[in-house]
């Protein structure tokens, strides 16, 4: 049966930035949003799987300004379906960056040069490790917010 406390487990208005899985939006955004200017910033060659890293920082970074939104506006205090939802979405996006970072990896370990004849592969080169890292970097912070609201969402 659902009760009004329930609902109200999740923060609204300017608590969010106070709580601790909530808080983890800003360095989402940060580091989401890096993630997005890097890829954006380098080129891509066919066996880069720079389309999905792409697809996971837009879909991402997109997605938690919605949910950011909602849960300043209080939307998130209506039903008790939100802190659920609050976990599943941020368990896929720790799954979604982990499986780019990973295939930012195997790239990043795989990819050569065939020549430096042009500044496009030096430059390929120089953001290839600081992708990786602001990838997992963003990884971590998804997989802290998932698991943290998992806690909230079974305490309440």
């Amino acid at each position: 049966m659902a009760t009004a406390s329930s609902g109200g487990s999740l923060p609204c208005g300017c608590s969010v930035f106070i709580t601790v899985p909530d808080a983890f939006f800003i360095p989402e955004f940060v580091f989401g949003g890096l993630v997005w200017i890097l890829v954006a910033s380098t080129r891509v060659f066919m066996d880069n799987p720079q389309g999905w890293v792409m697809f996971v920082s837009v879909f991402c970074f997109v997605f938690t300004t919605l949910w950011f939104f909602l849960s300043i506006s209080g939307v998130n205090q209506k039903s008790n379906v939100w802190p659920t939802l609050d976990v599943a979405y941020h368990a896929l996006a720790a799954f979604f960056y982990l499986s780019a970072s990973v295939a930012l990896a195997n790239v990043t370990i795989s990819f050569t040069c065939p020549a430096p004849f042009s500044s496009v592969y030096i430059s390929v080169f120089e953001f290839a490790p600081l992708l990786q890292v602001m990838s997992y970097v963003a990884t971590l912070f998804y997989a802290l917010h998932a698991v943290f609201s998992a806690i909230r969402w079974k305490s309440s």
